[in-house]
C-alpha cells in the first residue's frame, strides 16, 4: 500500500483541520444501518489522525447535516467527503453532493467530495472472496452428502446490482460480472437487478435456468443488507423451487470486508491528492449517452430532502426485512402504500429506485470540464423542489418492473408471481 499523503498523516490541509465524511442512502431496515455504522468505525481504525462521522440521505439518523454538524464541533475545517455507494448514478451524482453543496454554502465550511468505489481491483476480491467462501460450503455440504463437488465449468454465476436509470452505472455491474466469471473460470455469467432496470431477479433466473447448468451461484453485489437483499433471496428461493434439479447457492453481500474498507480509505487518499476522475465521457447529464440524449444538462436538485431523518422503521422483524408483513413472503417495496411503507415513492417494483437525479454533482454547462470540490458546484437556492422524475425510458420492458404485475405465465413456465404493490416505474 502507498503510504499516506502528508495531509493525512498531519491531520491537515492548507485550509485546516481535516475529517472525513462517508454519505449513505440510509434504510429502515437497522441491520443495513449497523453495518454503515460498522464500516465508518472501521474506515476510523484506518484514519487515527483524523475524526470521521458518516450521515444518510434518508430514513436513518445521522442525516448528512449531522455528520457534517459533528465534524465542526470536532474543529474540522475542511472535509473529505466520499459517497458510501458502489457504483455513481443518481445519488453518488446528485442527491448527496446537492446537500453537501448547499451545506457548503450556508457553513462556509470546505467540503471536497470523492468519487464512488466503482470498479475496482480491490472491489473485485472482496467479491471472490465472498463467492469462494459460499463455494467452499456448497462443495463441503456435498461432500457431507457423499456426492461430487459440481465443477466450475457446470456452474453458472449471476450477480445481482442495485439497478438505476442510469445506464453507467448498471453498466459497471456487467463489468464485475464479467471479471468474476473469468477469474473463476465459470462456465456461464449473467448480470441482474434489483429494480429499475431489467433483467430483475425472477424473470431473469427464469431464463438461465433454462440454459441448462446444473448448479447456479446467485451474489448480490451490494455493500449492506436491506430489502434488496432480502428480494434478491426470496425470488431466487421462488425460483429454486420450481427447479429442483438445479443447486442454487446464495453467497453473502460484500459486507465490510477489509478490502471494500481498504477501497474507502483509497478514495479518501484520492480526495485529498486532488485525483478524484470519474467517468464523465459515458455520464447522461454530461454526454449524449444513446437513450438518454433528452438528459443532457438537466438541472441539479435533490429529491431527498422532504424525508431526511425520517425514521419509521418496521418492527415486524428484528433487524432484517423478512416480508412477515406480506401474504406471499416477499418485502414491500418502499413507497407502495402498504402497511408500515412510507408514502413517498422514488420508485415501484423489485425494490426503491435510485433516485434517478435529473442532475449531475457537477455543473453540466461548458465552462465545467473536470470534477473538483463541492464547494465549486453549482446549487441554485431559493428555487421550488420538485418530486418528478425522468421516467426511465425502458420501464416497460418486459424484463423489468413490469415483470412484477400479474401476467399469463410463459409456456412451459411457471408464471411469475406479482408481488402486491408494484406497478411499472415511472420515476428513475
Amino acid at each position: 500500500m502507498a503510504p499516506l499523503p502528508a495531509q493525512l498523516l498531519a491531520g491537515a490541509s492548507a485550509n485546516g483541520k481535516l475529517g472525513v465524511m462517508v454519505c449513505g442512502h440510509g434504510s429502515r431496515n437497522r441491520l443495513a444501518v449497523e453495518e454503515f455504522a460498522q464500516l465508518a468505525i472501521g474506515l476510523q481504525q484506518r484514519l487515527p489522525h483524523l475524526p470521521v462521522a458518516y450521515g444518510y440521505l434518508e430514513f436513518a439518523r445521522p442525516i448528512l447535516r449531522d455528520g457534517l454538524d459533528q465534524l465542526r464541533q470536532q474543529g474540522v475545517e475542511h472535509v473529505l467527503a466520499v459517497p458510501g455507494m458502489l457504483f455513481a448514478a443518481g445519488h453518488a451524482k446528485n442527491d448527496i453532493p446537492s446537500v453537501l453543496n448547499t451545506y457548503a454554502a450556508e457553513s462556509g465550511l470546505r467540503i471536497d467530495y470523492g468519487r464512488e468505489l466503482g470498479v475496482d481491483r480491490k472491489m473485485i476480491e472482496a467479491a471472490g472472496a465472498r463467492i469462494r467462501g459460499a463455494l467452499q460450503q456448497a462443495d463441503a455440504a456435498a461432500a457431507a452428502a457423499g456426492e461430487p463437488a459440481v465443477p466450475l465449468h457446470d456452474t453458472l454465476l449471476v450477480v445481482v446490482g442495485r439497478g438505476s436509470s442510469d445506464p453507467d452505472a448498471n453498466s459497471n455491474v456487467s463489468k464485475v460480472t464479467r471479471m468474476l466469471v473469468e477469474g473463476f473460470g465459470f462456465g456461464w455469467g449473467e448480470t441482474l437487478y434489483s429494480g429499475v432496470t431489467f433483467p430483475l431477479v425472477e424473470p431473469g433466473l427464469r431464463h438461465v435456468v433454462k440454459l441448462g447448468f446444473r448448479r447456479i451461484v446467485v451474489f448480490p453485489y451490494f455493500l449492506f443488507s436491506g430489502v434488496l437483499v432480502s428480494r434478491i433471496r426470496l425470488h431466487s428461493e421462488r425460483v429454486a423451487a420450481d427447479h429442483p434439479a438445479v443447486d442454487f447457492v446464495q453467497a453473502p453481500y460484500l459486507g465490510d470486508h477489509p478490502l471494500v474498507i481498504d477501497t474507502f480509505h483509497e478514495r479518501v487518499e484520492e480526495v485529498v491528492r486532488g485525483d478524484t476522475q470519474m467517468n464523465c465521457s459515458l455520464c447522461k447529464y454530461r454526454a449524449q449517452v444513446l437513450g438518454f440524449e433528452a438528459e443532457v444538462g438537466d438541472p441539479q436538485r435533490s429529491h431527498h430532502h422532504h424525508v431526511e431523518g425520517l425514521i419509521e422503521s418496521c418492527t415486524l422483524c428484528e433487524r432484517e426485512c423478512t416480508g412477515a408483513c406480506q401474504p406471499d413472503g416477499v418485502p414491500i417495496p418502499l413507497g407502495s402504500g402498504q402497511g408500515h411503507s412510507h408514502s413517498y415513492s422514488h420508485s415501484q417494483g423489485e425494490g426503491p429506485a435510485e433516485a434517478p437525479g435529473p442532475a449531475h454533482s457537477h455543473v453540466h454547462g461548458p465552462e465545467q470540464t473536470e470534477h473538483g470540490p463541492v464547494h465549486d458546484h453549482a446549487h441554485h437556492q431559493g428555487q421550488p423542489h420538485d418530486h418528478s422524475h425522468t421516467r426511465y425510458p425502458h420501464a416497460d420492458h418486459p424484463l423489468g418492473p413490469r415483470s412484477l404485475t400479474a401476467a399469463p405465465p410463459a409456456k412451459g413456465d411457471p408464471a411469475v408471481s406479482p408481488t402486491p404493490g408494484t406497478q411499472e416505474i415511472h420515476g428513475a
